[in-house]
């Protein structure tokens, strides 16, 4: 697979770079006639700097795309100082200053080096997008979207290679088939799973498999699934993918009911004595306030399932400035690229259309949400969660010991790619930990959580 194209953004970025140099030298004459004592924007007199950041941008892409092997030289401690100078230079609204060491990152920056070097290219993106901002027509080039296929294709090499959204799944299946084994003598051997961000689906081919190994075909067991999405495209995709790979299990009767966002509960058809588990897998981020988050639970605790499972990625809900959300995204993306070096080689190109089409993207996101976006995500300590859980009569559920066992097992297939191990280590870097006495599992990368894990039951 070829090296990661940027063609598009050079013939966009040339032609920009000319209307910035015609239309500077016109403003400049029309300056000279203005009467002195108008105030000035804090662009005005950077149009230089800016054609220097854009050239250098450029250059940096352009680079990328020849160098066959990683780059080595440049000093972390240095490179990460100069990003932190620079946040503090763009939330100040330094500009000149911003300019000035933007362009000094992407001359030490590659999409194509080391974690590091990587991952700082990103952040630095983000940085002169917000500098830019949505009126800028250069903002648009940094912060491009990929295309869906390329947001697919990078999710599914990501959830391939990795353990990170595997052991998410895999460890809220456990819980699920432990919770429908609990009570196989009263459910009719039928299992109800109201999945709140159903996404691609991916979650559910392992729970249909592991539940057809429990059945036979004189004792079938039927799995409903209950998915919201965010389109309907996306619901029928997603729909055709798992009755397809259902069709492979004829001991098992499998549904799927696709809902948008949003939708009334009302819909959800239910059935009497089914085993019904609420999945709220990566979903509690989405909400943007604790009035979203408080209606969900109330919501979700009016179901009475027999199990909630929550997963999500840790970290400081609303946190009281930029500096600071900008250090606890940095101190995160740093260890999911460098995680990467357990999963892939530097120069693989699965590896760069992950960095770039998923976890590059979160980045850039991350940097360029406005105060009170209801799209931002926001994250949560899970002692918060905790709190929040149990006010809205929420009982936590021990994870069992299968949980745990099979979790070590997933590190070990899959960081499968580091050739020397230490001390009988044959996870590299990835480690799974319990946590609140054994209420909840933790995936970590070195010292740095990554998931966590839990299971609840509403108290009545």
């Amino acid at each position: 697979m070829e090296m990661i194209e940027y063609r598009d953004e050079e013939e966009l970025l040339n032609l920009s770079l000319g209307i910035v140099t015609d239309s500077s030298v016109e403003r400049t004459r029309k300056r000279k006639r203005k009467d002195a004592s108008i105030p000035t924007h804090p662009f005005e007199g950077c149009d230089g700097k800016i054609f220097s950041l854009l050239q250098m941008r450029e250059q940096m892409l352009k680079l990328d795309r020849k160098r066959q092997a990683p780059v080595e030289n440049g000093n972390g401690l240095n490179l990460i100082h100069l990003l932190l100078i620079t946040a503090t230079a763009v939330d100040q609204n330094k500009v000149g200053s911003a300019l000035e060491n933007l362009n000094e990152l992407y001359r030490n920056v590659s999409l194509s080096g080391n974690s590091l070097q990587r991952v700082v290219t990103y952040f630095a993106d983000g940085l002169a997008a917000r500098l830019l901002t949505r009126k800028s027509p250069f903002y648009d080039m940094i912060m491009k979207d990929p295309t869906d296929e390329e947001k697919f294709f990078a999710f599914t090499d990501l959830y391939r290679v990795s353990p990170y959204y595997q052991f998410a799944h895999f460890t809220a299946n456990q819980s699920i088939i432990e919770a429908f084994e609990e009570q196989e003598e009263t459910n009719s051997r039928s299992l109800h799973v109201i999945d709140f961000d159903v996404s691609y689906g991916f979650q559910w081919p392992s729970l249909i498999q592991s539940l057809s190994e429990k059945a036979s075909n004189g004792n079938r067991i039927s799995l409903r699934i209950t998915g919201f999405g965010s389109s309907l495209e996306e619901l029928q995709e997603t729909e055709n993918r798992l009755v397809g790979f259902s069709k492979g299990f004829r001991n098992l009767n499998f549904e799927f009911q696709g809902l948008l966002r949003g939708s009334s509960l009302v819909n959800i058809r239910k059935k009497k004595n089914e085993t019904l588990a609420v999945n709220l897998v990566f979903y509690m981020s989405t909400l943007n306030n604790y009035t979203k988050i408080s209606d969900t639970l109330k919501t979700v605790h009016s179901l009475n399932p027999s199990i909630v499972i929550l997963v999500e990625q840790e970290g400081n809900r609303s946190p009281r400035s930029f500096l600071s959300r900008f250090m606890e995204s940095l101190h995160y993306f740093a260890a999911m690229f460098d995680s990467l070096d357990d999963c892939l080689p530097l120069e693989s190109s699965e590896r760069l259309g992950i960095e770039k089409n998923h976890l590059g993207k979160k980045i850039k996101s991350l940097l360029n949400y406005d105060k009170g976006d209801s799209n931002c995500p926001t994250y949560e300590r899970m002692e918060t969660w905790n709190a929040r859980m149990e006010s809205h009569d929420f009982a936590g559920i021990k994870s069992s010991s299968k949980s745990m066992i099979q979790a070590k097992l997933l590190l070990k297939i899959r960081t499968h790619y580091c050739p020397v191990q230490f001390h009988g280590e044959s996870s590299g870097g990835f480690r799974v930990s319990e946590k609140d006495d054994g209420g909840a599992i933790s995936l970590r990368w070195q010292d740095r959580c990554l998931l966590t894990a839990s299971a609840w039951h509403p108290i009545r």
